[in-house]
């Protein structure tokens, strides 16, 4: 009598491992990519408090007034260092001697996330330009 030995998994068994393993994934990616854009978002908002504190600073320095203040070049995009750039920090319009509006608008694959662009002005007000998003959602 001969006996049988098993030498491993058969097709089937082994696509069945290849199937579930394709559900899992198309199920993890977009949960990951979303979790990706939040980190990225939560850079950006850092980079805005941080230019915003920049123009607080320039305004007791230069005679009350943010009308003549430029961000430096290490505060325009997010993040600050390396050579991809999520988001571009600029004033939503020229600053006035009492008022500036900071927005970071998101570039590339940031552009998908929902928040949109995210907004600071002089009085710390927090602001996203997302139709169906609130400040809290994308601030918090």
């Amino acid at each position: 009598m001969k006996t049988r030995r098993n030498q491993g998994f058969t097709l089937v068994e082994l696509m069945i491992v290849v199937a579930i393993v394709a559900i899992l994934a198309a199920l993890a990616y977009p949960s990951y990519q979303q979790y990706v854009r939040k980190s990225r978002r939560a850079d950006a908002k850092a980079v805005l408090v941080e230019a915003a504190q920049f123009m607080e600073r320039s305004y007791t320095e230069k005679n009350f007034s943010y009308a003549s203040v430029t961000l430096p070049p290490t505060l325009e995009k997010s993040p600050q260092d390396g050579e991809r750039k999520y988001y571009t920090i600029d004033f939503d319009s020229t600053p006035t001697d009492n008022t500036f509006t900071l927005v970071a608008t998101p570039e590339g694959d940031q552009t998908k996330d929902r928040c949109g662009a995210l907004t600071l002005d002089h009085t710390g007000k927090k602001g996203t330009e997302a139709s169906g998003m609130t400040v809290d959602e994308c601030w918090n």
